[in-house]
């Protein structure tokens, strides 16, 4: 085949024609733009180029044959004679990955982790990870819920040997943590949710696969170390029912356990980092990488940039469960309750189980901590807590005196994001995955025997004081 020639693609470089070349290959894009879900922009910026650097910094290699369909492929091309697009968030990976960063045996807390991502990540990167919505207060608050309840430890008891192993919806687990499903993970490190999968297999964890990750499902269940492994998927429910039922079927032949649908996010919250980041960007005082940022320029809150990318669904109701179920057999959990009257809802509507979030304060700012919405739980509704629907909470969770608190109170086991985000940064991977969870495990262990107890069901109320967020929770409901 005839290779085309740079200046037939460059002709390509508007919405009405998108070209764009991929590892040797031009690709007419200009049908996807919109179902792009970090928007039009993005691809628009990289028109007519060679977009390679730019696509590798946030995606797999193996994506682009499952995400363009053959008829896309326009033909090869001279890769030295066409305009390239420079991926600055690369080039400061590879920098930064000249940079001596701790080694991981130096690294004893969750914080230390998240100091070492915000030297390695480009400014963008750093935006996306850490943001919260308007005034973070969301983000602020999660953390302040879990500092303000108390232990009550029992002492003069055998806590020699202590047990942290549980189950997730009758999957085993080690410790009661999962891996929050995350976007852009490749921001982190290029093997993303790869090393999460293989890590958590060894570490004896479950992961929830994101909707969109950085790289093919199918490559991700590869990399678990045992085809036993189990591994959930989170599901965004797109306005299109047929793509959502395909990605369904898609998983389910995967083998994946269990279906965790998010349900806190019709439309995107507004992350003012995200902001200020493009107004700096814009005035030129700041170089981050435009081609990458242009993603979070689209996803800006509203309706309109929410059907633009389709991933989102405004119109989603309690009735759609009833259409999930049909769909599949799989177990259900919706992911971001945050009041008792939903939560009450969800179990009468039958679900296997709910996870107590607010997306990591990054949807609506001021809504209420995860935890309040557990003792609301507790307050007005504590039939919930009875096992038939088992409760999750995730937002802010650092230490394992948070986790011990979360399953003290009722909590089946907690979800980290973020954190776990940032265990990949300064080219730590897999390893410091890994890490992470050694320090986590370490200070439950040790934080369990403190408080008088040596297995998790050991856990119970009476070992936490929740006076102090007492009177925070909803002076009275109506259920």
């Amino acid at each position: 085949m005839k290779k085309l020639k740079s200046s037939e693609i460059a002709r390509h470089n508007d919405r009405q024609s998108c070209w764009v070349v991929l590892y040797g290959k031009a690709y007419d894009i200009t049908d996807f733009l919109d179902a792009h879900p970090g928007g039009a922009q993005v691809l628009l910026k990289s028109a007519g180029q060679d977009a390679t650097a730019e696509y590798e910094s946030v995606h797999s290699p193996d994506l682009v044959q499952q995400t363009l369909p053959s008829t896309s492929f326009r033909g090869f091309v001279d890769s030295d004679s066409i305009r390239k697009t420079q991926s600055t968030s690369k080039g400061r990976r590879e920098q930064n990955l000249k940079t001596r960063f701790p080694p991981l045996r130096s690294l004893i807390s969750v914080n230390d982790f998240e100091a070492v991502a915000r030297q390695y990540l480009s400014p963008a990167g750093w935006a996306y990870y850490s943001s919260g919505a308007d005034d973070e207060r969301s983000r602020y608050e999660a953390a302040r819920a879990f500092r303000k309840l108390t232990l009550r430890p029992r002492v003069l008891r055998n806590v020699d040997q202590v047990d942290t192993r549980t189950t997730i919806l009758g999957k085993n687990t080690s410790l009661p943590v999962y891996v929050s499903p995350s976007g852009l993970g490749r921001y982190a490190h290029p093997d993303a949710e790869c090393a999460f999968a293989s890590g958590a297999g060894k570490e004896g964890l479950i992961q929830v696969i994101p909707t969109s990750p950085s790289m093919p499902i199918e490559k991700i269940i590869n990399a678990r170390i045992s085809d036993s492994q189990p591994v959930f998927f989170q599901l965004y429910f797109n306005r299109d029912f047929e793509k959502t039922e395909a990605m369904i079927r898609r998983v389910e032949k995967l083998g994946v356990s269990a279906i965790w649908l998010t349900v806190d996010s019709p439309v995107l919250g507004k992350r003012e980092r995200d902001e200020r980041l493009k107004v700096q960007v814009s005035r030129g005082s700041i170089v981050v990488d435009e081609d990458q940022y242009a993603m979070l320029e689209e996803q800006k809150p509203g309706v309109a940039k929410v059907a633009a990318s389709g991933l989102l669904n405004p119109k989603l109701t309690w009735d759609d469960i009833a259409w999930i179920r049909q769909v599949t057999k799989l177990p259900l959990v919706l992911k971001g309750i945050q009041s008792v009257e939903d939560a009450v809802l969800a179990y009468e509507k039958g679900v296997e189980g709910i996870v107590l979030s607010n997306h990591g304060g990054r949807s609506q700012d001021t809504a209420q901590a995860p935890m309040i919405t557990l003792l609301e739980i507790r307050r007005y509704a504590p039939h919930l807590l009875n096992g038939r629907m088992e409760m999750f909470l995730d937002g802010e969770i650092r230490r394992g005196t948070d986790i011990l608190k979360a399953l003290a109170l009722g909590v089946r086991a907690v979800g980290l994001g973020r954190p776990f985000l940032f265990s990949l940064t300064g080219g730590y991977g897999e390893a410091g995955f890994r890490r992470m969870v050694q320090i986590l495990r370490e200070e439950l262990e040790g934080n369990m025997a403190l408080a008088g107890a040596t297995r998790v069901s050991e856990l119970v109320p009476a070992m936490v004081n929740t006076q102090r967020l007492d009177n925070e929770v909803i002076g009275s409901i109506k259920l």
